[in-house]
């Protein structure tokens, strides 16, 4: 092994390696249990972010905790079109040519679409391979390919033929700016400071008026009534009469319905069929006229009169000037609502009426409903569900059709002679209906979204009922945000359900999305975003991987600190150089097998602690808790195995017993290769380098750690007495070092120790290791204090007393605030202890080992209180 940690000396070399063994391959195999992942698709625009670097590493957690399980993992990669995103970005290349998309043809700008991919599209499947991520890149995806092609056609005629799509004339989400439909999940809504504008509409016959209020005044040029409702005395005698639309001098009628709020406002409502959803469905009831006044570019057109040509705002602007000079304007009063943007461009959204494809919700929603509530799918945690069904219930039919030109294009066919349509799988040659051959296809292309729904199966092989597809569907867990729950989650469960009569997956793991260490989201235009590859290049991948894997937990956010991966890196450093020490200690050295001898007390103390960490981490991972699995390995692995056993250990190895040096590499070379394959998980490419470099053959079963088995309890390796006993011989090394650190005494200096201990027997026979790591020249058991005439300092425990006789450096005031400091944290536990044992919820209710070590502790802190008060009353009485 190098001398200095240096990932970049190993980690491409390795992810190479790992893809030239086909490591990453799954097989249909039956005599395994398949766990299958299928990868959130990013977009070919994308680059790697923090948020798919969270999102990668913890499904790669995930997936090679299970390959090393012993389950025939497939973890299946692939890449989104994202029609939007990539046609903004394929228009951009053109206009830096000159070249407007409007100047060429639909087969040369799809040309153009498809260089682009090329050029462009595989940038972040690269990228997540720098991340280690450990999938089946021969089963990589697109949501283009021939075959996901083939699997949007077949479920979108099969959904029309079972009456579950049409098209037809609704008020739509618009973006003006991408020129496209909008489903209500692509619409991002925030709180904007506005106005709401007064109008007096004048009734027809002089008589009076009518106020009404709105916050797109640009949209009443297009009003065709203005609704009350039914109920509402105050305009009993109105309805049926007609206004005057301002400026317009056209009549409209004062119609009853009961969409108005009669409570609200002045309890009349502008009803515009053409530019809002809720006016155009009051239209349909009362067979309003439907007149659109803004056009698909935001231009107001002809039917606005005056005002056509202008742009929607600067009509705004000019209208409320013109209703003010002529009188119509009542008030104008500040206004903060919610407003509808694009998710892609941010333009503002404007509802219009527009002949669109759609899909029927209800139908569909009722399973998918259906299944969660009854745990076929479970949300992790748990209070995902609710925000799923919340959707569920309150979900529209979709507008599944995009005027766009990169996508699946729509397989409906309209005949140039009859105008007769034909939804087919294939295009046809003629007509059905008259024989004619003048035949086009429809222009727009499917909603994004729409073939994503299919991602679960299609990439699996729907509609072929394929090898792959019997065996790997359903597939287990989901790993997403909570951001695209709307958006692509419940959509693959109703999909799912319909054309496989299956869930898509058991589980759906929430993740919160990687914030910068003032919790902000990271964004471009906020400046705050940090490139994973900068960070992998400084640091390495596995520095990143365990920076993200720690303190998270499902469905939080996590803010992303320097120092965070400074101490993953500082960890990675850690287990380094820990591992070289062994390693080359075990060098030309004669290593028994594990079983073959005697443990002494510090190897049973780490074999349990390795047991109960084994359990730890597997319980955590199989819980996908992937904060707590790493929090417990840092733990172990830093603290218990570096820290203190590697220091134990010393003496056998530096002694001149080559039996003794044999039996201690044994347990430290199994102890090494159980913590690399734990960590293998979270840190692929530290943990391969190191167990490559391991000679030691009794430990190491296989070829790569990668394939090794994961790590089980030893039952014959778990003796918690003796682990407890020997935390005693700990407490002893740590209360004597703080103490030499307090009172400044030098490493060097030999010192002299007396002990009171109602477990003599056990601390002598472990005697060297507190010799050895305190640096202690002479231990002299003693009865009682008063055997002791020097000044000394005290390590106060509950089974007994450490003196360490320090001369003139003593300073007794100084001591006896130390041990009175000390006192007031026990006291503090002991509080805690008294309310935890006093609850009857947590007596009753927790497990008994743990309502058990409570009282054990609570005696424990008991006892040393009362040591530490003896000691304190001495050194006062002193």
């Amino acid at each position: 092994m190098d001398k200095v940690f240096n990932p970049k000396a190993y980690e491409n070399k390795l992810y190479q390696m790992w893809l030239n063994k086909g490591y990453f391959t799954a097989h249909v195999d039956k005599t395994k249990t398949p766990f299958t992942i299928v990868m959130p698709p990013p977009n070919i625009t994308g680059q790697l972010h923090m948020g798919h670097a969270l999102n990668n590493t913890i499904q790669d957690v995930i997936i090679r905790f299970k390959r090393m399980q012993g389950f025939e993992t497939l973890w299946l990669p692939g890449t989104d079109h994202a029609s939007i995103a990539t046609e903004l970005k394929v228009a951009e290349q053109l206009k830096k040519e000159g070249i407007d998309k409007q100047d060429i043809s639909r087969e040369d700008f799809l040309k153009r679409a498809w260089q682009w991919k090329e050029q462009y599209g595989n940038r972040i499947n690269e990228q997540l391979k720098k991340l280690g991520s450990s999938c089946d890149w021969s089963r990589e995806a697109f949501t283009m390919d021939e075959n996901l092609s083939r699997a949007v056609k077949d479920s979108f005629v099969k959904y029309y033929n079972g009456g579950l799509i049409y098209r037809g004339k609704r008020i739509i989400n618009w973006c003006t700016s991408c020129r496209t439909a909008l489903s209500d999940a692509e619409v991002e809504y925030t709180e904007t400071p506005s106005y709401l504008w007064h109008i007096r509409y004048p009734l027809s016959d002089g008589s009076g008026f009518v106020t009404v209020a709105t916050t797109r005044p640009e949209t009443m040029l297009g009003d065709t009534a203005v609704a009350v409702n039914p109920n509402d005395l105050r305009y009993a005698d109105l309805v049926g009469k007609t206004l005057v639309l301002p400026l317009t001098g056209r009549d409209i009628v004062i119609v009853a319905d009961d969409y108005v709020e009669k409570d609200f406002g002045s309890g009349a409502v502008k009803i515009t069929p053409a530019h809002d959803p809720n006016d155009f469905e009051v239209g349909l009831r009362h067979s309003l006229e439907v007149i659109k006044v803004i056009g698909d570019d935001g231009i107001m057109n002809e039917n606005a009169g005056a005002y056509a040509g202008q742009d929607r705002f600067t009509c705004r602007k000019n209208l409320i000037a013109e209703l003010s000079a002529q009188g119509f304007l009542v008030k104008t009063e500040p206004y903060t609502h919610n407003v509808g943007e694009c998710y892609r461009c941010h333009t503002v959204v404007e509802p219009l009426i527009s002949k669109q494809w759609f899909l029927k919700m209800k139908p569909l929603t009722g399973p998918a409903i259906k299944y969660v509530k009854n745990k076929k799918i479970e949300y992790i945690p748990i209070k995902y569900e609710k925000t799923y069904l919340n959707w569920m219930y309150n979900l529209k039919d979709w507008c599944i059709s995009r005027q766009l030109i990169w996508g699946h294009r729509i397989p409906a066919y309209y005949c140039g002679e009859c105008g007769h349509m034909a939804v087919e799988y294939a295009a046809p040659t003629k007509c059905a209906a008259c024989g004619s051959a003048k035949i086009s296809q429809d222009e727009d292309v499917l909603d994004t979204w729409f073939s994503s729904a299919l991602w679960p199966f299609s990439t699996l092989g729907y509609p072929e009922k394929t090898e792959d597809l019997d065996y790997f569907y359903p597939t287990s867990v989901l790993v997403t945000a909570y951001d695209i729950i709307p958006f692509w989650v419940a959509r693959m469960i109703f999909s799912g359900l319909h054309f496989m009569k299956d869930v898509p997956f058991s589980e759906v793991l929430i993740h919160g999305i990687v914030r910068d260490s003032e919790g902000k989201k990271m964004s471009k235009s906020l400046g705050n975003g940090i490139d994973p590859l900068e960070l992998i290049d400084l640091y390495g991948a596995d520095a990143l991987r365990f920076s993200l894997s720690t303190g998270i937990a499902p469905g939080s956010d996590t803010r992303f600190m320097s120092e965070k991966i400074e101490n993953a890196r500082n960890f990675m450093n850690k287990v380094w150089n820990a591992s070289r020490f062994v390693i080359l200690n075990s060098e030309n050295q004669s290593i028994p097998k594990m079983y073959t001898f005697r443990l002494n007390d510090a190897d049973k103390w780490i074999l349990t602690k390795l047991n109960k960490t084994i359990r730890a981490v597997t319980k955590s991972l199989t819980k996908y808790d992937i904060g707590l699995a790493s929090a417990k390995l840092y733990e172990f692995v830093w603290d218990d195995f570096c820290d203190w056993y590697i220091e134990l250990c010393k003496p056998a190895l530096y002694s001149e017993n080559a039996e003794k040096r044999g039996e201690c590499l044994s347990v430290l070379n199994y102890t090494l290769v159980n913590i690399l394959k734990l960590l293998h998980p979270f840190t692929p490419f530290i943990t391969e380098e190191i167990y490559g470099a391991i000679a030691d053959k009794n430990v190491k079963a296989s070829e790569s750690i990668m394939i090794s088995e994961w790590p089980e309890p030893v039952k014959k390796f778990t003796a918690v007495k003796k682990e407890n006993d020997f935390q005693n011989i700990m407490d002893i090394i740590k209360g004597i070092r703080n103490i030499r650190a307090e009172m400044n005494v030098l490493p060097s200096k030999k010192i002299k120790l007396y002990m009171i201990a109602k477990n003599e027997r056990y601390i002598l026979k472990n005697l060297a290791y507190i010799k050895k790591l305190c640096n202690a020249e002479e231990v002299v058991f003693i009865a009682d204090k008063t055997a002791v005439t020097e000044k000394t300092a005290a390590a106060v425990f509950d089974f007994g007393e450490v003196l360490i006789p320090l001369g003139e450096l003593l300073d007794v005031n100084s001591e006896i605030e130390r041990l009175e400091r000390e006192a007031e944290k026990v006291e503090k536990e002991i509080v805690r202890g008294n309310g935890m044992l006093s609850n009857t919820k947590y007596t009753e209710k927790a497990p008994k080992d743990l309502v058990d070590r409570e009282r054990e502790k609570l005696e424990s802190n008991l006892e040393l209180k009362k040591r530490l008060i003896e000691r304190i009353e001495y050194l006062k009485g002193n």
